[in-house]
């Protein structure tokens, strides 16, 4: 039985992504659809790295850490973009073996660094607002430098054991994924050996990731809106928990995704559901985060104007 496996399994060198299975017509309208998406997440995402380095008045930890954010969204979402077009386009749905744990593994990354760069996000309002005396010395530039490389030391152990674990399956003949880009329940679904414990691992560090980050979040809300509360004046209030809203809609909308993807078992077992969720924390998130963050935050427009002025003030 066990040489009957390997030998199947080995002739699995490939996989092919089935994506959106809908007709030619619906499938150039979606070519359109993503190929508009990715390139709003391409300029606003340069554009929000570019107007933070170039504004000298943003060289601070807030920014730093928005900044860092921006590159992970442009990161991640063009890990699965590009391919995810060319499969609308083309009769070619196959991606190899290889490459397909290459794309897990760096959107397993970038993804997993989010969520903790989030919560070091989190951690860097409560320290502004709650002890500004000792701001500097919490967020100087070493510990903010510690904190993104921390971040990304996290997402890369998750990345690793993510996929050491999921391209450590047998798949025997099958080799149809029933979806846009290799992600883990579309694998585990087509393997041929017993997958509960690639399932818990899945679901144990998901919901560690989660709950550890979230916590963070949390708390340091709790603490924030204490000390707002405490302001004398309503426009004290109102102007401190500003500099808030756009990070608290951000964590809404990545943390509210993520865990129904990753951190609930029924998401396995329903593959539609599953493709309409990971749009949204694939695509969608990654070009609404510099829109929020350039929408809501007076720095950045107010940056972004003085840019504006100083590049027509040279011609």
């Amino acid at each position: 039985m066990k040489s009957e496996l390997n030998r199947n399994y080995s002739e699995v060198t490939e996989f092919i992504l089935l994506g959106f299975r809908t007709s030619p017509k619906i499938q150039i309208l979606l070519f359109l659809l993503f190929l508009l998406i990715y390139v709003v997440i391409v300029v606003g995402n340069i554009s929000m790295l570019a107007v933070i380095k170039i504004d000298s008045r943003l060289h601070t930890p807030m920014y730093f850490f928005l900044r860092n954010l921006s590159y992970l969204d442009l990161c991640y979402s063009t890990v699965i973009a590009p391919k995810t077009l060319a499969t609308f386009l083309s009769k070619d749905k196959r991606i190899s073996y290889n490459g397909c744990a290459t794309q897990f593994f760096f959107f397993a990354l970038f993804v997993g660094t989010e969520g903790f760069l989030l919560a070091v996000m989190a951690y860097d309002r409560f320290s502004a607002i709650c002890s500004p005396f000792l701001y500097p010395v919490r967020m100087s530039q070493q510990a903010c430098v510690r904190l993104v490389i921390g971040s990304y030391i996290c997402g890369c152990v998750n990345s690793m054991v993510q996929t050491g674990f999921t391209f450590s399956l047998h798949f025997c003949g099958e080799n149809r994924l029933d979806h846009f880009f290799c992600d883990v329940p579309a694998l585990i679904k087509i393997s041929c050996v017993d997958t509960f414990m690639n399932e818990i691992v899945l679901f144990i560090l998901s919901a560690l990731i989660i709950i550890t980050t979230t916590v963070i979040i949390l708390v340091s809300y709790a603490c924030i809106l204490s000390t707002i509360l405490k302001i004398p004046s309503t426009h004290g209030r109102s102007k401190t928990f500003s500099t808030c809203t756009s990070h608290i809609t951000v964590v809404s909308l990545f943390y509210g995704t993520v865990f129904f993807m990753y951190a609930q078992p029924g998401a396995i077992s329903s593959p539609e559901k599953s493709k309409i969720i990971a749009v949204f924390y694939t695509l969608i998130i990654p070009m609404l985060n510099p829109l929020i963050y350039s929408l809501r935050n007076r720095e950045v427009k107010n940056a972004v104007k003085r840019i504006v002025l100083r590049k027509v003030s040279s011609h």
